[in-house]
Formats: structure tokens, sequence, C-alpha cells
């Protein structure tokens, strides 16, 4: 009796021990799939693992990157194990079509989780083109910007569209609104009832010109008037962009004293990459959200033996350097004036320098400097994208 006492136990501890190596086998061939397609959540969604339900090996999760499916399930397959497939492909397909949208309030919040108590981890403004990956709760519908951003937008903040709907929005001619803020009127005049506020940046369809306004249309089909003082025809403004150091400057100066908002990208308010993001887009340029991504842009300007290489435009990156036992970690990123000065956002917009005897000098920020990155010598390259060479303003 106890031989088979013994036998049983062995066996059993086989098998389970083999079942647990066979889910380790999945769950890291699914892990080496998401490192390579998937490195930054906050721009890729790869939410996969493999669970055993009754003795059957279910692949469950979700993703919106179809290539990154099609190498999982080749491993997958190559591992003999049978498997049932669960993954949802995003967009998904409950959207019935309606996987396009385009911001339809002056500033949109975009969340971290789907709930309004949640962290806000950007924004988007008004006429940016988003992809719409699924709904959530309470409202919330999963959306994706042309800074490749993943986060969660109300249902009032966008105008759902089909691919027809979202081509006709494309193709037709627009407006953009150049004041730092402002608002679109029921009339052209500027008495009578507001449509809506404005910041820098919004585009809306543009329908005709009567006086000094321009007629114009929203999203959702609201009608309005913008005065012409404070927009220009979006074909005009970006056929004139040509940034040079002088022209992003001048942006940055106009925000002077703008309060600090953490996940802020607009004119109400801005944190630090909301801010450089903010003046870059004003002169027809899409660049990634945040700090930490930015850095990974540009050409490096060697700051080894000070500040002597570094260029008006040039953005500034501070942060943690890197040690035997912590990562790297940029939190804070500047745009470089000259001789020593920078401009940021910290608290509100303002100017401080490295240079010590200046009155605005920041010790704090010349210890936690990690490195440059020239910007205005790799516009077009990736991650400083041209507004026009974005595939979300692109006809789908």
């Amino acid at each position: 009796m106890k031989i088979f006492l013994t036998l049983f136990v062995l066996i059993t501890f086989y098998v389970n021990t083999q079942a647990q190596n066979q889910m380790e086998n999945l769950n890291t061939i699914i892990q080496n799939v998401k490192d390579k397609f998937a490195p930054d959540k906050r721009t890729a969604l790869f939410n996969v693992e493999a669970v055993e339900d009754e003795n059957v090996v279910i692949i469950k999760g979700e993703t919106n990157l179809p290539e990154a499916k099609v190498e999982l399930d080749k491993g997958l397959k190559q591992t003999k194990i049978n498997f049932t497939d669960k993954i949802e492909l995003l967009p998904s397909e409950k959207l019935n079509g309606k996987i396009y949208g385009v911001i339809n309030l002056s500033v949109a919040n975009c969340r971290s989780k789907p709930d309004h108590p949640a962290e806000l981890v950007t924004q988007s403004i008004m006429g940016t083109p988003v992809k719409v990956l699924k709904k959530g709760q309470d409202g919330y519908y999963l959306v994706q910007t042309p800074d490749g951003y993943i986060s969660w937008l109300d249902d009032d903040g966008v105008q759902f569209m089909d691919k027809d709907e979202f081509n006709s929005w494309i193709s037709s001619d627009k407006v953009i609104f150049t004041a730092n803020y402002g608002l679109c009127y029921s009339n052209p005049d500027d008495k009578s009832q507001t449509v809506s506020d404005l910041v820098a940046g919004n585009i809306l369809k543009y329908l005709g010109d009567e006086q000094n306004y321009f007629k114009v249309e929203y999203p959702d089909k609201r009608i309005g008037y913008i005065k012409k003082d404070d927009a220009k025809l979006f074909n005009d403004w970006y056929k004139s962009l040509n940034p040079k150091a002088n022209d992003i400057l001048s942006t940055a100066y106009r925000f002077m004293g703008t309060p600090y908002l953490w996940g802020g990208t607009s004119t109400k308010g801005m944190d630090c990459s909301g801010f450089t993001k903010t003046v870059f887009f004003l002169n027809g340029i899409v660049l990634n959200r945040d700090a930490s991504q930015q850095v990974n842009f540009g050409e490096l300007v060697n700051t080894d033996n000070g500040w002597e290489n570094l260029q008006p435009g040039d953005l500034l990156f501070f942060g943690f350097k890197g040690t035997p036992e912590k990562k790297e970690r940029i939190t804070h990123v500047a745009i470089y004036i000259g001789d020593g000065d920078f401009i940021h956002d910290a608290g509100r917009v303002r100017i401080n320098s490295f240079n010590p005897s200046k009155p605005y000098y920041s010790d704090y920020r010349k210890s936690g400097f990690i490195r440059a990155k020239r910007y205005l010598g790799s516009i077009g390259n990736s991650g400083i994208e041209k507004i026009m060479d974005n595939g979300f303003y692109k006809i789908q």
C-alpha cells in the first residue's frame, strides 16, 4: 500500500510541476512579446496573461497591437501546448465602428482610470483626432491621442465618429485658434451668446467669413463665430511655419506666469512637459507627452564641460542620475534661452538660470540637470513630427 501511495504522490508532484513549468513557459513568451512591442505602457496596450481553468489553458487579455498578437500566436503555437485564445484586439467590436473621435471641448481631461477622481495624466484640446479603443465604466472611453498616449476620457469630451464621418472632418477646411484664450460666439457679435471658450491650438471646421469673424463648426455640429484677430485659417497658418529658436521662445514667453497643473497640456494650465508640448504644437510640431519620453528624441548636446554648446530652443532634462542600484529617472524639462537661462513650468511658467550670478539662479535645477537635446535640427524625425505628418491627422 505504501508503494502505491508513494507512487501516487510522485506522479501528482510530477504532473503539477509539469503544469507549473508549462504556465511559466507561456507567461515568459507573453512577457518577451510585451517587452518587444509594448515597453512603454503609456503608449502601447498589451495586457495578456496565461491562466489555467479546469485543466484548460486560456490566453486572455487585450491589446491594440495586431503585430504583437501575431508574434505571440506564433510563439505560443511553437510550444505545442493546446490553449484557448481569448485575447481581444482593440479597438473593440462593441464600438460598432465608432472607433474614431475628435475632441469637442476647449480642453478635455484624460485620466489614468475611468473615474472622475482618478489622476489627470494628460489633456487633449478641441479638434484633436483620437483613436477610440474601448468603452469603460461611467461614460468613460479608452482613447489614444496623436502623441501615442493612452488614457481614459469621458464621453462629454469627444465626438465619436465612424470612418466616413472622421474622414469628412479630416478633409475639411479648418480654423486654428491662435490667441491664448478666447470665446466662440453664437453670432458674429461679441455681445451675442457664448458657444464655448477656446484656447490656443483649438481647431474647428471652417464654414466661411462673416464681417470680422470666421464662421466655424464644432465636431458635434454646433455652429459659432470666432474673431479673425484670434484665429487663422489652418492651411495658411501651417504653411507659414518654419520654426526657429526665436519662434519657439516667443511662443514660450506668451505663457509666462501660467500656473502649473499636473497633467495639464493647455494654456489654462500645464505641467513641465505639457508646456514644451504646447509650445511646439503652436509651431506645428507634435511631441511626446512626458519629459521621460521627450528625452529619447532629438540630437544629444555635449554638456560635459558646461553650457557653451547649448543653443536657444534646446530642451533641457532634469531628474536623478542612474546608479548601480537605481535607473536614471527624468522628471522635468525646460527650454534653453541662452546665457545659462531657461524657461520652464515649475509652479508657474518662469525663467531660471544655471548662472549663480543671476538673481533667478536655481541651484536645485543645476544640480538636477541630466542632459540636453536639440529638437530644432530634427523636426520631421521620430518623436518630433510635423502635425500633418502624424498619422492621426490623415485620412484613414
